[in-house]
């Protein structure tokens, strides 16, 4: 869509909401009526034109402009309000309320309004010269012992144990036919499959109803699929199994001694070994220290500003927030519903308990915003291109975009801002950082393991998945 196809105009309203009046050019209304009428004369049939075929014009005509139009427009509002507050230049918060005018007669734009809450404005303090705590990295002798023990775990054996019976954290090999009111379940059965006793792998009581089994022995076990089961045919349904035990192996781990220190990482001693994950664990513990430094010294610099947050901002953002999360649990295969049950409190409790943070981040937001104008900061393109080129991926065929063609059209689409201020501002906390002075802090008790990239703020909601 063309820069210029949807003009804007702002109205400051109070409780930091504004008023925009977008008008979407006549051109543009004219080529989205025009995309939809060639769509559906695709599918269209008339006499005297090949299916598909069919010109827009005539389609416009056989189904009526006004009709078509209305249509359209609700197709494609969501694009053009996309569109009215990138020209608007405004932060949006909460959901818009988005008031159409008449639909236009051929020759005239559209015009809509645009009602919602903005990023708040800050009146900066003397943010310079703050004196802030910086504790010291350390390392987590339990995490570290934590880490050395997965190694082994990852390189450990399994044993046959021909004689023994099956105890928990057992490998058993079994054949297995599921029934259901003497039927044969279709998909439940496997042949040769590896189990872990303790895994939780299967539906409960499975695992457990093999332990004490030898190898060569077959047992029946009656149990009931959860009512929570990924198939809702099966959910909540009694079930019986015929289990073939085949083999029984014990997990074997190896000893820390320097044998394993060389075996599974190529260290001449153990000791090394140990030395070289209390590094990365300092380092990693380093960087985060630093982390909540930063946003130590934001904070204090917030506090010495003036920024007024109106409730309503706060909960559309604590909303957000949630939304953002959920959205973050189902790529995980997390449903909204497992994650409550598993929380055990309405969502409105948990957007509420989430005030608090909502409401620190926008002035977090109106701070760095305004320390981005008051020092005229600015992406320099060197930044931009590094930016994109850390986010780009390859197409089809494997090749990388060129980042200076992807910018080009970002700007020509109207869509460099959010990359730019992503830039700024972490330059503008740069600044900050650069005049605060650090002092010492004693150091927590615990910290993270290499990896943990995400403050406390930006963690998802821990949420196991439900087994099925």
């Amino acid at each position: 869509m063309p820069e210029t196809a949807v003009k804007t105009s702002v109205t400051e309203l109070p409780e930091s909401r504004v008023r925009v009046e977008a008008e979407v050019a006549t051109a543009e209304v004219e080529r989205a009526l025009t995309t939809a009428a060639r769509a559906i004369g695709r599918d269209m049939r008339l006499p005297g034109f090949r299916q598909g075929k069919i010109p827009p014009p005539v389609v416009i005509r056989r189904l009526g402009r006004e009709s078509l139009l209305d249509e359209t427009v609700k197709g494609r509002i969501a694009t053009w309000y996309a569109a009215a507050v990138g020209e608007a230049g405004i932060a949006p918060i909460g959901e818009p309320d988005i008031t159409v005018g008449d639909l236009p007669a051929a020759g005239e734009p559209l015009r809509f309004t645009i009602e919602i809450g903005v990023r708040p404005k800050a009146t900066l303090g003397d943010w310079r010269g703050l004196e802030v705590p910086r504790r010291a990295a350390v390392v987590d002798e339990d995490e570290l012992a934590a880490q050395l023990e997965q190694m082994r775990e990852r390189n450990a054996r399994l044993e046959n144990q021909p004689d023994r019976a099956a105890q928990l954290g057992d490998f058993v090999v079994i054949d297995y036919q599921g029934m259901m009111d003497g039927e044969v379940l279709g998909d439940g059965a496997a042949r040769g499959q590896v189990l872990e006793l303790g895994s939780g792998r299967l539906i409960a009581g499975f695992e457990a109803g093999l332990v004490g089994a030898k190898a060569g022995e077959e047992r029946r076990l009656e149990l009931s699929f959860p009512e929570n089961y990924g198939k809702a045919d099966l959910a909540g349904k009694p079930v019986e199994f015929d289990v073939t035990v085949q083999d029984v192996k014990a997990k074997i781990l190896p000893e820390l001694d320097d044998e394993f220190a060389s075996s599974a990482a190529g260290f001449e001693t153990l000791e090394e070994l140990r030395e070289d994950i209390r590094a990365q664990l300092l380092l990693a513990d380093d960087r985060l220290a630093e982390r909540e430094y930063r946003e130590a010294v934001l904070d204090a610099a917030v506090a010495r500003c003036e920024v007024e947050v109106p409730q309503g901002l706060i909960e559309a953002r604590s909303k957000e927030a949630w939304e953002h999360a959920l959205r973050s649990l189902a790529e995980k295969g997390i449903s909204k519903d497992a994650y409550l049950q598993l929380d055990q409190r309405p969502e409105e409790q948990i957007i509420e308990a989430g005030y608090p943070d909502a409401a620190q981040a926008l002035r977090r937001e109106a701070v760095v915003v305004a320390l981005v104008e008051a020092e005229a900061i600015e992406a320099t393109e060197e930044e931009l291109l590094e930016a994109l080129a850390d986010h780009v991926e390859p197409d089809q065929s494997g090749k990388l975009p060129d980042p200076k063609k992807l910018l080009v059209t970002l700007r020509k689409n109207g869509r460099i801002s959010e990359l730019s201020e992503n830039i700024t501002a972490r330059k503008a906390v740069d600044v900050v950082v650069a005049a605060a002075t650090a002092i010492p802090a004693s150091a927590p008790e615990s910290s993270a393991a290499p990896g943990d990239e995400e403050t406390a703020d930006e963690q998802d909601p821990p949420a196991p998945a439900p087994a099925d």
